[in-house]
């Protein structure tokens, strides 16, 4: 028999710099660059996944889009990037405690458009252990508000990210029919 399969489209979001792009690199190809170029606009990526549903095994056709963290760019062109996403991981930066507060402005532009999708936040370069200007509890309150799960990962070592993907998965699928 066949296994179920679902085509979702996912979003990451947050400020520029986060590691929105190394995460999906990561995922995607299993590979990590810590050189910087700003994404322009947005990239789109794809990977096929499993993950477990309610009645076993789902093959998930994702597609990932890498939207650019200018806040100019969240109020440009947020119908056109976020329009049909079922799912959002929202990334910030642990040595940056600035960009987990602007999260809340990211969320609450795609829910604007999407309505009430799964969100999972990523406290992303974990590795950097002497940089880190968040405390677990400031990435919780704002989880905790949200509704939402929240990893600490790392682009660079590769910690949670596959996780951060096949978790975002899965709490689609529990929303999404099977194709």
């Amino acid at each position: 028999m066949d296994r179920p399969k679902m085509k979702v489209k996912v979003c990451l979001v947050g400020e520029g710099a986060v590691g929105k792009t190394c995460l999906i690199r990561r995922f995607v190809h299993d590979q990590f660059d810590d050189r910087y170029i700003s994404t322009l606009g947005a990239k789109v990526s794809k990977k096929e996944i499993l993950t477990k549903g309610s009645s076993g095994e789902i093959e998930v056709d994702m597609t990932i889009w890498d939207i650019m963290g200018e806040k100019g760019f969240r109020e440009l062109l947020k119908e056109a990037y976020f329009h049909g996403a079922q799912g959002v991981l929202a990334v910030c930066d642990v040595t940056r405690a600035e960009t987990v507060t602007e999260l809340e402005d990211w969320i609450a532009a795609v829910v604007k458009v999407t309505g009430n999708i799964p969100v999972e936040i990523l406290a992303n370069k974990i590795d950097l252990k002497d940089e880190i200007a968040v405390t677990e509890d400031d990435i919780k309150k704002l989880a905790s508000k949200h509704g939402a799960p929240f990893l600490f990962t790392s682009a660079k070592t590769g910690e949670n990210v596959e996780t951060a993907f096949t978790d975002l998965a899965r709490l689609i699928g529990k929303n999404v029919p099977a194709a």
